[in-house]
């Protein structure tokens, strides 16, 4: 009997296998042209994203060119400790997480900001010219951005000019470090607040129109009509960017700050990836540098899943 049963529940399995892959044929050649366009995606991430995943195992060995990943010796958890015990530890990571907190308080509500203003402009030409002001400086290159920051801000560029006028004392901006911080924060508002505020726009968009309607019979003013309708209408499109956000905390523009941080300014301007870069492609310390970037990978998915918890036990969204 008990034979019996073992040979059903074996022909059942091999039933459900078998409707599987003929279900798994058809959605293939029915679905072929998608899958099609979808191939050029997969081969991006398998060979750029998941392939050099395999030289991560570098940060457990004492990688040499000599004798390749595979016959480097393993040391463990040694370069992880020392960075811990390294001098630079606690300053990478303090300048890292006021960086990205600061872009974080002041860079991303300044694209909400601008999409609800925008929304409230009934004046079509004013509204288009206002866009089109804010969505050019996304198309500059950050190298073109930070030169012209290195030229107006010097001793004696235009904004010195301009404060020597009302009497205040030339500063020489870019090589101090207790301007760093505000000047990333800053130039990244200026150059990104007007592309960031397109998909709140567009969510904006998606408000049914009859709800404003209702709210105006009621007696609802412009401002009840943000408070009660348009926040809430765009705020699960707030969260998911904040989630995704989150995910990018530790990952801050290390390009923009390679080209704007000197020497003078490593106090408050070095962060984990540029000392990655220093360290891994200036000095050649790949196993060291490997464990330093895993560590923020780590750091990084970790604050991206807690995030994703948290939104999703107080509101409800959530990316997965």
């Amino acid at each position: 009997m008990a034979m019996m049963e073992e040979k059903l529940a074996r022909a059942g399995r091999a039933r459900t296998k078998d409707s599987l892959l003929r279900r798994m044929g058809r959605d293939l050649r029915r679905n072929r042209v998608i899958y099609l366009m979808a191939l050029p995606v997969l081969l991006y991430y398998g060979v750029f994203e998941y392939g050099p995943m395999y030289g991560l195992q570098i940060a457990f060995k004492d990688y040499s060119l000599g004798d390749g990943i595979l016959g480097s010796p393993w040391v463990g958890f040694k370069h992880f400790q020392e960075f811990f015990e390294s001098f630079y530890f606690w300053r990478l990571i303090r300048n890292t997480l006021l960086l990205s907190l600061y872009d974080l308080l002041f860079g991303f509500p300044a694209a909400i900001g601008l999409a609800l203003l925008l929304n409230e402009l009934r004046v079509q030409w004013f509204k288009r010219t206002i866009q089109t002001v804010t969505y050019l400086p996304h198309f500059i290159s950050i190298v073109v951005v930070v030169g012209m920051m290195v030229d107006f801000l010097a001793r004696d560029g235009v904004v010195n000019q301009l404060l020597m006028l009302f009497g205040m004392p030339e500063t020489a901006y870019m090589r101090e470090p207790d301007w760093f911080r505000f000047l990333y924060v800053a130039s990244g508002i200026w150059k990104e607040v007007g592309w960031g505020s397109i998909i709140y726009l567009a969510a904006l968009a998606a408000i049914d129109p009859t709800l404003y309607e209702a709210a105006k019979v009621d007696g609802a003013g412009r401002w009840k009509q943000a408070l009660h309708i348009t926040i809430p209408g765009i705020m699960p499109t707030v969260i998911i960017l904040l989630i995704l956000k989150m995910g990018t905390m530790m990952t801050v523009g290390s390009e923009k700050i390679l080209l704007m941080y000197t020497p003078l300014t490593f106090e408050t301007a070095d962060v984990i990836s540029t000392f990655v870069y220093r360290k891994g492609i200036l000095e050649s310390n790949y196993s060291y540098t490997a464990a330093v970037g895993l560590f923020n990978a780590v750091i990084a998915f970790t604050l991206l899943v807690v995030s994703n918890s948290l939104s999703k036990r107080l509101t409800d969204t959530k990316l997965w």
